[in-house]
């Protein structure tokens, strides 16, 4: 469905991704997770044509898009929810809604908004209120449902839980499950490791723009390395494997080493 093959994408002379490849199938929630700055928000805007690669491809259906740009990519059914929301705060629900079909003139557009409302009612309550008014919580729901009303095939969610409450931050992902229910694969993109791969099927790692890391979200789970660096199990370490270590994390062997970074023989 979507898939990523090696590539790197630059601003100016600076490497935000090195290499990266992954894979999407139809029906998956991926999540990809890593800390600030790792390259997720940019391996997304490289997806969806905000960004163009340096080098490697970008491929959507089987169809290259790598430089294709973000408006044609969209009516291919790529959807992107951006981080923080960036609703309109001065337009209302209603109009934010109407603005995620700008590029629709079908007559089921009415009917979509009806879905949208019956998954965030509280959007129903709201749907003339300025969006900017709104809590943080139900800004995430409206930047979700706008993203929902282009009818992506496959819908990405940059930190849909970054600021929020740990009950709005179930309900967000109990909407995620939903939305693949109701047949749209997602890439959920996440700083919150534990609430990403509870959902997720599948999963990566991203650590200063490379996959260091890809499996299962339970053989991630049970991960000694991300128990460590993301799921609160001790301090943060880097995750790059170390070449003499045998698949073993070399800074988990060895309390002298606080982090792979420092490894001579990192890969």
């Amino acid at each position: 469905m979507l898939k990523l093959n090696n590539v790197s994408t630059f601003y100016g002379q600076i490497r935000a991704l090195d290499q990266v490849s992954l894979e999407v199938q139809p029906g998956e929630i991926i999540a990809l997770i890593g800390a600030n700055g790792a390259g997720k928000t940019t391996l997304l805007n490289t997806a969806c044509g905000v960004i163009n690669p340096r080098q490697g491809q970008v491929y959507f259906f089987d169809q290259l898009v790598s430089h294709l740009g973000a408006e044609k990519i969209v009516q291919l059914g790529l959807g992107h929810v951006p981080e923080r929301r960036q609703v309109f705060a001065t337009m209302s629900v209603m109009d934010n809604l109407l603005l995620g079909a700008y590029q629709r003139h079908d007559k089921q557009i009415k009917q979509d908004i009806e879905q949208a409302f019956e998954l965030f009612p509280i959007l129903q309550k709201r749907q003339k209120q300025a969006a900017g008014t709104m809590s943080g919580g139900e800004q995430q729901m409206l930047a979700i449902a706008r993203g929902m009303m282009s009818r992506p095939k496959l819908l990405m969610l940059d930190e849909p839980s970054v600021g929020l409450a740990p009950l709005m931050v179930r309900e967000i992902m109990r909407v995620i499950v939903d939305l693949r229910q109701r047949g749209t694969t997602i890439l959920l993109v996440e700083q919150n490791a534990r609430a990403a791969l509870g959902v997720a099927d599948r999963g990566y790692v991203i650590e200063t723009g490379r996959i260091v890391l890809q499996g299962t979200a339970k053989e991630l789970m049970a991960d000694a390395g991300v128990q460590k660096a993301y799921l609160g199990k001790g301090d943060r370490l880097q995750l790059s494997r170390c070449n003499v270590a045998d698949g073993r994390y070399a800074c988990l062997d060895d309390p002298t080493i606080e982090s792979c970074a420092v490894c001579p023989n990192r890969k």
